[in-house]
């Protein structure tokens, strides 16, 4: 069954429709610490989760891994989950991410849907069938390609966030305008993300959506255009791994913002990327995301965690680049010396 998106606007309906059409005897509902506060009290009373048996796991980056995911496991079994049982995941992309891998293996793979209850999992986690883990400091170094048979975007869950998080989602939102057309990458820059209208954020994000849709279809497991969606990520996932060390790990959307910098850095050198739209986009992403510090004596340990990212083919580094706004250079690879000059001007622009 392909998977099915939808922008919500008859919640409690739209999920007991989806909910019928799951095979299922059991429901089982995935949170985290956070949204088992925040955004299960919001539909726990719906008739059509009367009954379903919450598992909540520990919130935030640190605890997508496999103590989690092996609690979760146990869990279902704990609750009798069979193979014809359906899994909600309800929160972010890191609930999204395990409980759909968690979903993905037990019994060999059961019904899942997925609620996002952060911008960044609306507009990324949540869309496009990759599930995983951490694991041996690495991001999502574990999982399977696996859509969940439905997924429910429902902008009332933006009002539970904090600032943080409206503009960590908001930075994935910003890469699919670079690889889309100018209008939507000007609809972007223009946004006042410190005062967000979230109805105008809503409509935005249905079209950040379809971009995100449009890609996946045509590329379901990363084989072509579909690391069109890595834009700022070798970078991007380097900074976020490296600030898991730190006290104050970065969150995925501002990796990825910071991730953008030296990449459109590259994009502008090598493939002729306009100075004037890499100047406001980097001036966009210093005043609402601020600066990561780093050093050059952290050039090695940046370098060798570009090395192990999972697009990698051999040992090189592999970079998606742009020659202009949606104009996409996929598979381009990189040597240490300029990945190095990136980060000069990553430090320094």
């Amino acid at each position: 069954m392909e998977q099915r998106i939808i922008i919500s606007k008859n919640f409690e309906t739209e999920l007991a429709t989806a909910l019928t059409e799951c095979e299922h005897d059991r429901i089982f509902v995935i949170t985290d610490e956070t949204t088992a506060k925040v955004c299960w009290p919001l539909v726990k009373d719906f008739f059509c989760l009367h009954g379903a048996y919450l598992i909540t796991i520990g919130a935030t980056d640190l605890n997508k891994n496999i103590d989690s995911l092996t609690y979760v496991w146990k869990e279902l079994q704990k609750g009798k989950a069979t193979r014809h049982s359906c899994v909600i995941n309800l929160g972010g992309g890191m609930v999204t991410d395990l409980g759909g891998f968690a979903a993905s293996t037990f019994k060999r793979g059961m019904n899942f849907i997925n609620i996002p209850t952060t911008l960044l999992a609306m507009v990324d986690a949540s869309v496009g069938g990759k599930t995983g883990i951490n694991f041996g400091g690495l991001k999502n170094e574990i999982g399977v390609f696996n859509d969940a048979n439905f997924v429910i975007l429902n902008t009332n869950f933006l009002k539970t966030l904090d600032e943080k998080n409206i503009r960590s989602g908001y930075a994935e939102m910003l890469k699919h305008g670079l690889i889309s057309n100018e209008k939507h990458w000007a609809e972007l820059i223009n946004f006042n993300i410190a005062e967000p209208d979230l109805r105008k954020l809503a409509s935005m994000l249905g079209r950040s959506v379809k971009v995100k849709e449009r890609v996946v279809k045509e590329d379901p497991h990363e084989k072509g255009i579909r690391k069109a969606l890595n834009f700022g990520h070798t970078f991007g996932h380097a900074f976020e791994s490296f600030s898991l060390k730190t006290e104050t790990p970065l969150l995925h959307g501002y990796a990825v913002a910071f991730g953008m910098i030296p990449e459109l850095y590259l994009s502008a050198i090598r493939d002729g990327f306009p100075q004037d739209k890499l100047r406001q986009t980097v001036a966009f992403i210093r005043e609402n995301y601020g600066q990561f510090t780093i050093t050059c004596d952290d050039y090695p340990k940046l370098i060798e965690l570009m090395h192990h990212d999972k697009k990698n083919t051999g040992n090189e580094i592999n970079v998606t680049l742009l020659s202009g706004i949606g104009e996409i250079h996929i598979n381009q690879t990189l040597t240490e010396d300029e990945v190095k000059e990136a980060l000069d001007f990553f430090r320094e622009g």
